[in-house]
């Protein structure tokens, strides 16, 4: 892990984001002192059976906590803000600043983790300077799907250092939002940039993403056309989207009823910051919402991406205690799936119909934009910004392939264009850039409380236990007398139904038996783990010939 940073250059890299979407987490280092830009989670794939999470590895940041001077927040969403409470159980007393959502959203997240009386969480504004003896940091508006974005620049004894975090040029935010600052970004070209370290994750989207209010148009004359009672899906993230929902369905006389712990706690946020503008009067609970005509309500949800235990997917499979779907009801999916996510949200939709709703979504309905810039927006960024150096980020490898390709149409050198991996880091002078080494930034797996402590053999366990099923021995031999006393028995699960396969269940144990014989009778020295191996070998060899399958063997030997 040592790396070759010499004392007259900038580092920057990244711990998460880079190859992918999620877990965003990224460093800019000078000599002792170092500035964290956000610290995110990314949710498992299907493959990673039982994970909950995905977090960084934090060991550089431990092994170097004491230069640690800032965690700073770019947003608040869960890719920037989800893994705070990890990397705080590794590095503690980190002081964390964020814009007034994320800190809200923060502050819940500590409380959670009994972090929250020894964190300093601190809420800025684009005008905050923070200044430390090497390095200071300033912010700059931006737009996204959530209030409070934030740009961030590091100002290096090289240069700046700019960080984007998610953005796109929206100039008609909602909700009273600002639009972008566009002076303070060419005020850190004229000042000069080192490196621009942008948001990949449109890179393949050849346009500019529309504007929030576009959306907003749509869901208002979707809303016209609907009698009957509206169920709205979206993140519970996106306030701006939420914002919307609750005025169209205000303008029409409709009260809304929340459902889902985050839109709950969304709700809450956002009326308390003052992002969304809904009187306590339109707010009805469940109680309310079943006595009220269906023209007169709209139930606000989450579940969007077809999260099987969201309330959309409780609603739709018949297992909500509250709510279910009635003739007439109306289903917006106001969000486009999560890669990874399309066969939930397929189904979920597939359940909503059966149940006899009529369900709007996808791009033709226009109930959903992007909160990330296409080509043109990040085109319009690197002009801004005129950095010297530029690397990709937040995006998997193809996103950042376009990127840097858009990167040199926009004037920076090919050479001065970065493609990274997560732990690479690039050190930088005033006039060149170069790989400084690597430092191990795998993933870490989050599995109920257990932090780290499910590895690449356990998944493989796992997904060997789900496709193949599990075969158990159980046998009490006397190792003295080298006799099998009790069994061997066998028990399946997931494997075959013992009921019905008598006679392969027979044979098996007939080979077991013969195996712990024959290994008896072929070594003087036979040990526990010996036994087992051999029943283990023998045994999957034995039911691959005769199943072609290849199930978990679990030995359990009771030895006198």
């Amino acid at each position: 892990m040592k790396l070759n940073i010499k004392n007259n250059e900038t580092a920057v890299f990244a711990v998460g984001g880079l190859g992918e979407i999620g877990k965003n987490m990224y460093g800019v280092q000078f000599q002792d002192e170092i500035i964290v830009i956000d610290a995110g989670i990314k949710f498992p794939e299907d493959d990673l059976l039982g994970i909950d999470y995905v977090i960084s590895d934090y060991s550089y940041l431990v092994q170097n906590k004491d230069k640690i001077k800032a965690l700073v927040i770019t947003h608040g969403h869960e890719d920037h803000i989800g893994g705070i409470p990890y990397f705080l159980q590794q590095v503690p007393n980190v002081p964390i600043y964020a814009g007034p959502l994320a800190a809200a959203l923060i502050r819940g997240k500590l409380e959670e983790h009994g972090l929250l009386r020894t964190t300093k969480l601190t809420e800025i504004n684009e005008d905050t300077v923070l200044k430390f003896k090497k390095l200071s940091v300033e912010f700059f508006r931006t737009t996204h799907s959530i209030p409070d974005t934030l740009g961030i620049a590091v100002h290096t004894p090289q240069g700046i250092v700019i960080q984007t975090g998610d953005f796109k040029f929206d100039l008609t935010p909602v909700g009273d939002q600002p639009s972008p600052n566009f002076q303070k970004m060419c005020r850190f070209a004229e000042e000069g940039v080192l490196v621009l370290m942008s948001d990949s994750t449109n890179a393949e989207v050849p346009t500019f993403t529309k504007s929030e209010r576009f959306v907003g148009k749509s869901i208002r004359h979707i809303f016209d056309r609907i009698d009957g009672r509206i169920i709205f899906a979206t993140f519970a993230s996106n306030i701006s989207r939420i914002a919307q929902a609750a005025d169209a369905a205000m303008a029409h006389g409709r009260k809304i009823a929340v459902f889902g712990r985050s839109m709950e706690t969304a709700m809450v946020n956002g009326r308390e910051l003052g992002y969304l503008n809904i009187p306590d009067d339109v707010l009805i609970d469940a109680h309310q919402l079943n006595s009220m005509p269906a023209d007169k309500v709209m139930i606000l949800c989450t579940g969007s991406q077809g999260e099987p235990m969201a309330a959309l997917s409780r609603i739709a499979n018949g297992t909500h205690r509250q709510i279910s779907i009635q003739p007439g009801d109306t289903v917006i999916f106001s969000s486009n799936p999560i890669p990874g996510n399309t066969v939930s949200v397929n189904h979920v939709i597939n359940q909503l119909s059966e149940a006899g709703a009529e369900v709007i979504h996808g791009k033709v309905n226009n109930v959903h934009t992007s909160g990330h810039g296409g080509q043109e927006d990040q085109k319009l960024m690197l002009r801004l910004i005129k950095p010297k150096f530029f690397m990709a980020c937040h995006g998997e490898y193809r996103m950042q392939k376009i990127h840097c390709e858009l990167a040199q149409q926009c004037g920076v050198p090919e050479k001065n264009c970065y493609i990274m991996e997560n732990g690479d880091v690039l050190a930088l002078t005033q006039d060149s850039a170069r790989i400084a080494g690597h430092f191990p930034a795998g993933d870490v797996y989050i599995d109920g409380n257990g932090v780290g402590d499910i590895g690449n053999a356990v998944i493989r366990d796992r997904r060997m236990l789900s496709e193949e099923g599990l075969v158990v021995v159980v046998a009490t031999i006397n190792m003295q007398k080298q006799a099998v006393l009790a069994g061997p028995d066998l028990l399946s699960r997931g494997f075959i139904y013992m009921r019905e396969s008598g006679e392969l269940i027979n044979q098996a144990q007939r080979r077991v038996y013969r195996t712990i014989k024959s290994t008896f009778s072929s070594s003087e020295k036979v040990t526990e783990a010996s036994l087992k191996d051999a029943i283990t070998s023998n045994l999957q060899e034995f039911l691959f010939d005769k199943t072609e399958r290849h199930p978990v063997i679990l030995p359990m030997l009771i030895l006198l």
